[in-house]
């Protein structure tokens, strides 16, 4: 694949990463249409989704180094255990956990099976419907201050179903977040911290395996560029969308999700395009 196609997905992936439609379904439909018409594959997302996990780091770095530095003190009991910051460290540890187990178990699966795109399309309708509808009844009263254990892990658990490209890994757990009460900037602010290890374990492993893989659609200066790419994009993304979250509902990409959705759905049957 030519470096331009490169940048594209980037672009791609930076701009739908952080917005709740599903960067890897995004990534999985746009490279049927390119030249070579061919699936970016599972490793190329998650090695470009180190890009877009940069810009998070970046973007909430004094959050991030305010709870690992607090995790640190409450384990030598500098500050309390319960503390806000040391108990969302311990969150993010635990709700990496599940994602962590269920991606090396179903490794396999989620680099085939669940990349169909009758599978895409049903799932982004579904989800998107389920956004929707949380969107609308979730009492979005509680801030991340005040996220519990029990919410902490099931938020993770949520997570888990990102390894499913058109769940979306932010549509899921702020889905979790909003049935559970929190505000839409908490459930956000939260499932961007929690993707954080799960990303970057995800994206180097990948990095790490696929390396030499000569049947792989991209090389390694394609996939180099297209991660630099969605690290730019997905900066300006994050912060326009935690803007737009503050004031507004995600009824929007509710809309678009189905839209796509039922698109996809057209074309499989038409034979348009190949599942």
């Amino acid at each position: 694949m030519h470096i331009l196609e490169a940048i594209f997905l980037g672009f791609v992936q930076g701009l739908t990463e952080f917005l709740p439609v599903s960067s890897s379904a995004h990534l999985r439909i746009v490279g049927l249409f390119l030249p070579d018409a061919q699936d970016p594959g599972a490793a190329f997302t998650a090695v470009t989704q180190l890009g877009t996990e940069t810009a998070v780091l970046i973007y909430f770095w004094s959050d991030i180094t305010r709870i690992v530095r607090r995790w640190f003190q409450s384990l030598s009991g500098k500050v309390p255990r319960n503390d806000p910051d040391a108990r969302l460290g311990w969150l993010v540890i635990l709700g990496t956990i599940p994602i962590g187990i269920v991606g090396l178990l179903l490794q396999d699966t989620i680099e085939t099976t669940f990349r169909s795109l009758w599978i895409v399309a049903v799932v982004l309708i579904g989800f998107g419907i389920l956004l929707g509808v949380l969107d609308r009844v979730g009492r979005k009263e509680r801030r991340i201050e005040h996220m519990t254990f029990g919410g902490g892990i099931l938020i993770g658990l949520a997570q888990v179903l990102a390894l499913v490209p058109g769940v979306s890994r932010s549509g899921a757990t702020v889905s979790m977040g909003l049935a559970l009460g929190y505000t839409r900037a908490a459930a956000a602010r939260f499932a961007f911290l929690l993707a954080v290890p799960a990303v970057f374990l995800s994206g180097f492993y990948e990095a790490a395996t696929s390396l030499g893989d000569t049947g792989a659609p991209f090389g390694v200066v394609d996939t180099v560029i297209a991660t630099v790419v969605a690290f730019v994009v997905g900066f300006v993304v994050i912060a326009a969308f935690m803007n737009y979250i503050s004031k507004r509902s995600f009824m929007p990409f509710v809309y678009y999700r189905v839209a796509l959705g039922i698109v996809l759905i057209v074309l499989l049957s038409l034979g348009v395009i190949q599942p």
